[in-house]
């Protein structure tokens, strides 16, 4: 799998993925979002990438127990695969190699 076959979505979705195992499922994930990135995230949405990420091999998935709050309903929880890490390790680095060689001052100030 080629690096660019993965979106900036996908790519967010499957960080959340990791950040929340092993109690990552698509709630959860967009809760995790929300509060990241301060933007509405839909849970369709992030269903829709687990979906294509699952086919690409980048997570797997199973149902967990059935639990009262839902009803009886059982979650289905997701974990990255090696593939998925092997891409995020590939992309941080890439990232942290891009970042490394812009020069102090060169960018505008920012604040968060």
């Amino acid at each position: 799998m080629r690096r660019s076959d993965l979106g900036e979505f996908e790519e967010i979705v499957l960080l959340s993925v990791a950040a929340l195992a092993p109690h990552a499922y698509s709630v959860a994930i967009a809760e995790e979002l929300e509060f990241q990135t301060k933007k509405i995230i839909t849970t369709g949405a992030v269903h829709a990438a687990l979906q294509r990420m699952e086919n690409k091999g980048l997570v797997s998935s199973k149902l967990g127990e059935a639990t009262k709050e839902r009803g009886g309903r059982r979650k289905r929880l997701f974990t990255v695969t090696y593939a998925g890490s092997q891409i995020l390790h590939e992309v941080k680095e890439i990232r942290d190699r891009l970042w490394d060689k812009i020069i102090p001052g060169t960018l505008p100030q920012y604040s968060i």
